[in-house]
């Protein structure tokens, strides 16, 4: 009969054992996946950084719905080595190819010196709520602890700003601004879902609100009831992350624009016109800006509102959970934003098609140009406005 050191010798002698040393120098050069097997009570006392935690018990239940990748490279450790051993094999077991097994643990790792962390901690109720983000290794606890402590700034609480505040404010996001001086009407309801026909004639950021506090209890919801102008922008937008656009005029956009790139702070940028949409994200530090997009303004009579032309009322509402999904990637640095490219939406074909945005080389409203901008009222004129 196989004694626990004869399963421990057979395990080590198929696995590949490397010392901390190594494992920080391979972790360090990225593309690891590192993966945590104590129980939940020794990861909450210390961890390594950007790790997946599955308690040993878990681990084959779990695993290959969070590691997809089956040949990438997999540092396993547990407090001293030996739960690790027999985690590496199992994942051997199940087809991962590239698994290696740390000597010493965590317990080693930090006799040596080496960086570790106290982990983020959610409450019971938190982790209950937030269960499925917490399963996606690209979120996980960390990730959902940086929408907690996000703040994002909705410009309208209408068609575009209704479902992406409902999809931000159920994912978590911790702080959400919304700019509105409107008041709830009967004829927007058919898109503007934030609001009820209990609540028409009342300021829709006290109805936006009253909405999301129900939905979750964890976001705290700052509103502006005013019109967004040079007098305020700045002071108001520089208390947030990320700013979500559901203006539907040409001057809220240039004056938002030129606010955005004089602070760093990027846009998600959501517009619609009867049956079609589309969004973009204008990011002042990594790539183009509604400027490069739209130099100059169209003239008025080739930008009916909403009121005008109409809108199939479901259209903000794939738009705007687009630009709520959009906002999420910025925050958690997760995917390939729509940085430099325009997602294009056509409801009547359902087609979607992606163009490329490149830089305007007249566009002198840039980040690196900063300290020149002056964030002005336009007034219909939208031209830029620099200080010399």
């Amino acid at each position: 009969m196989a004694t626990f050191r004869d399963l421990l010798s057979q395990a080590k002698s198929q696995i590949t054992e490397i010392e901390p040393a190594e494992a920080q120098s391979r972790i360090e050069g990225g593309g690891v996946l590192v993966l945590d097997v104590r129980e939940p009570d020794e990861f909450e006392q210390g961890t390594l950084a950007n790790v997946l935690h599955i308690p040993r018990g878990h681990l084959e239940a779990q695993i290959e719905g969070r590691a997809t990748d089956r040949d990438q490279e997999i540092i396993v450790y547990c407090a001293g080595g030996i739960r690790s051993a027999f985690a590496a094999r199992t994942l051997q077991e199940l087809g991962y190819t590239n698994v290696l097994s740390m000597a010493g643990g965590f317990g080693r790792w930090k006799d040596e010196g080496r960086p570790w962390k106290l982990p983020v901690q959610l409450t019971a109720d938190q982790r209950n709520r937030y269960q499925r983000h917490l399963l996606l290794p690209e979120v996980g606890v960390e990730g959902q602890a940086k929408l907690l402590g996000a703040r994002v700034l909705m410009l309208g609480a209408g068609g575009l700003g209704s479902p992406a505040a409902l999809y931000l404010a159920a994912a978590g996001i911790g702080t959400i601004g919304i700019v509105d001086m409107d008041e709830v009407d009967a004829s927007n309801l058919q898109r503007q879902i934030l609001h009820n026909m209990d609540r028409i004639g009342e300021r829709k950021v006290e109805s936006a609100r009253m909405t999301i506090n129900k939905l979750n209890p964890d976001v705290k919801v700052k509103t502006y009831d005013m019109r967004l102008d040079a007098s305020n922008i700045m002071e108001i937008m520089s208390e947030y992350d990320l700013v979500v656009d559901g203006a539907d005029n040409f001057p809220s956009r240039y004056l938002l624009n030129d606010a955005s790139v004089k602070l760093g702070i990027p846009v998600v940028h959501g517009s619609i016109f009867r049956f079609e949409g589309m969004v973009s994200v204008f990011h002042p530090k990594l790539g183009p800006t509604y400027r490069d997009m739209v130099p100059t303004p169209p003239p008025a009579e080739f930008a009916p509102s909403c009121a005008e032309a109409g809108v199939l009322g479901v259209l903000p509402g794939i738009i705007g959970s687009i630009q709520a999904l959009e906002a999420i990637k910025v925050i958690l640095e997760l995917g390939d934003p729509l940085i430099g490219r325009i997602l294009s939406v056509d409801t009547t074909e359902m087609s979607f098609r992606v163009f490329k945005l490149r830089p305007d080389p007249e566009n002198q409203v840039t980040y690196e140009n900063r300290d020149r901008i002056e964030v002005r009222d336009l007034d219909g004129l939208c031209a830029p406005w620099m200080s010399h």
